[in-house]
């Protein structure tokens, strides 16, 4: 009986530690405006917002072309840059997205 106590405990704290692990995965996506602009949401798979959270614009050799911080709605605007990009979304260790520019549509 203490054996199979020990199991369901066992079980029941995997189950939640790997919900734990889930619960904070980092989405972002970023969308042409068709205007010159792009627009990138980001988020967190639990709802969590991203309002804060740094979000960087660069070239293909990793300068940096513009840097700034989600706004309260999770969203960061930019001009659309020239030269070919990429963007960052970076919210800590284990948390970074990357979102090439020529993979952003309208």
């Amino acid at each position: 009986m203490k054996k199979r106590t020990f199991l369901i405990g066992l079980t029941a704290l995997f189950l939640l530690a790997a919900g734990q692990v889930v619960a904070h995965t980092l989405i972002c996506s970023c969308y042409d405006n068709g205007d010159g602009s792009i627009t990138c949401e980001g988020g967190f798979s639990d709802g969590a917002s991203a309002a804060g959270v740094e979000l960087t614009v660069m070239d293909a050799d990793e300068k940096v072309l513009i840097k700034g911080k989600m706004d309260q709605g999770s969203e960061f605007n930019f001009k659309k840059p020239s030269v070919p990009f990429k963007v960052r979304f970076n919210a800590g260790p284990g948390h970074v997205v990357e979102v090439e520019g020529k993979e952003i549509s309208d």
